[in-house]
């Protein structure tokens, strides 16, 4: 298996902090302030935003600088098909106990900050929900894929996490999926993850006036 470059390595790390909610849509990024921060090279930086900017994950503005992107209404139809049949497919196929496992302990992991009122964490927790269920699969390149999915999604839900209420919604959603997962009833699961991601490409729509 080829070893990840440094730059490589680089825009994972900042891929992992879109996922996460850590920078916001319309952030500045400068060289300077990540070389530091990671340790890098100010080239191996520039290196990693231009993988990042080939993903539409960041934007260059001439004589401005890199900029975290901010994904309009036409987006959100390509991500979705992405994400339905990436991630329905995995479910489908089932998984190990211990990949099993990880997608009951996502559920848990958002119950946990629903019940802290935390919600960035809640936001997290659903993004390890839908990681935990592509990594059934147990396949790299899918994982690569999904990396970059997941840091589509989560600049989508800034606007969406307006309404504090956003991330509880799914909550019985991902418990009832799991748990058809957890029962082998796997065509179930998938059944019930479309209507899911149906219903969540609708409330993206409406939120980012599509």
């Amino acid at each position: 298996m080829a070893v990840p470059s440094v730059a490589d390595r680089v825009a994972a790390e900042l891929r992992l902090q879109l996922a996460e909610g850590l920078l916001l849509p319309g952030a500045r990024l400068t060289e300077s302030t990540l070389s530091e921060e990671l340790g890098v090279s100010r080239n191996t930086v520039r290196e990693a935003f231009a993988e990042l900017a080939a993903e539409r994950l960041v934007v260059r503005h001439p004589n401005r600088g890199v900029f975290v992107a901010s994904l309009g209404p036409g987006d959100i139809h390509d991500v979705y098909t992405v994400r339905r049949f990436i991630e329905v497919s995995a479910i489908r196929g089932g998984g190990s106990p211990e990949r099993v496992t990880a997608v009951r302990a996502a559920v848990e992991e958002g119950r946990a900050a629903a019940a802290a009122a935390d919600d960035e964490a809640l936001g997290s927790a659903n993004q390890h929900f839908h990681g935990a269920i592509v990594a059934l699969a147990e396949s790299r390149r899918l994982n690569t894929i999904m990396a970059q999915v997941l840091a589509e999604m989560r600049l989508f839900f800034h606007k969406a996490t307006v309404d504090a209420h956003f991330y509880r919604s799914y909550l019985d959603d991902n418990d009832k999926i799991c748990k058809a997962l957890e029962a082998g009833q796997l065509d179930r699961a998938g059944d019930l993850l479309l209507a899911y991601l149906d219903r969540s490409e609708e409330k993206q729509s409406a939120v980012h006036g599509d």
